[in-house]
């Protein structure tokens, strides 16, 4: 068996722990380091930088003078803005996605919409939610604008995980709903109106947790 590529195995090493940050298996803060990481990998230290530099991108870690690579830290601010980042490219990619959304793309959608409503754990949610809005995107095409929203949706699970460690429950999406009526009927402008305010509500209501306030982080 032929060596694996250094792109290749960097493309791995930079999955696994964005979905540790993103679980928050790794904490804000956290150093990560290049020895560990690539004798965990089996690799040398070159694809393990590339793997930082991703994870830089992602803004799901940072570099600093003197202290390395650390995952990065996030507060409200930083949860708004992704939320409006989102909302802007989610709009746009409904609307070239539009014309091409069929009765099959749209039912499957809403089985992962009714699967979002009937898990009542987090996790479970956050993959039906985000497949929810993967499959009513996907047909614009445009994969820069999907990879750039795959990467901000990455950063509100990371939000998402850390304000609902505990409590969640069983929900129903009527915003999801009604923008899948919208698009059945061909209300294009409707649907994205409703996805644009749906996103920007991530951030915006805080609610009080057990320890100390989180934020409404759902969308």
């Amino acid at each position: 068996m032929g060596k694996e590529p250094e792109d290749t195995i960097a493309s791995r090493i930079s999955r696994v722990l964005a979905d540790r940050i993103v679980r928050g298996e790794l904490g804000a803060g956290l150093r990560l380091r290049q020895d560990h990481i690539a004798e965990e990998f089996g690799t040398s230290h070159v694809p393990v930088r590339e793997a930082f530099r991703r994870l830089e991108a992602q803004g799901l870690a940072i570099s600093e003078p003197r202290r390395g690579v650390r995952v990065a830290s996030f507060d409200l601010k930083e949860v708004r803005e992704v939320a409006e980042m989102r909302a802007a490219l989610e709009v746009l990619a409904l609307r070239h996605a539009a014309p091409h959304l069929t009765p099959a793309i749209l039912d499957s959608a809403e089985q992962a919409a009714r699967e979002g409503d009937a898990t009542a754990d987090v996790h479970a949610w956050e993959e039906a939610n985000r497949r929810f809005h993967r499959i009513i995107l996907s047909p614009c095409n445009m994969q820069r604008l999907l990879t750039a929203i795959d990467d901000l949706h990455a950063a509100s699970a990371r939000f998402l995980f850390s304000a609902w460690r505990s409590g969640w429950e069983k929900r129903t999406d009527h915003d999801h709903r009604a923008i899948l009526m919208a698009l059945r009927q061909g209300r294009t402008d409707d649907a994205a109106a409703i996805l644009e305010k749906h996103v920007q509500w991530i951030g915006r209501a805080p609610r009080s947790g057990p320890t100390r306030e989180a934020f409404a982080i759902v969308g």
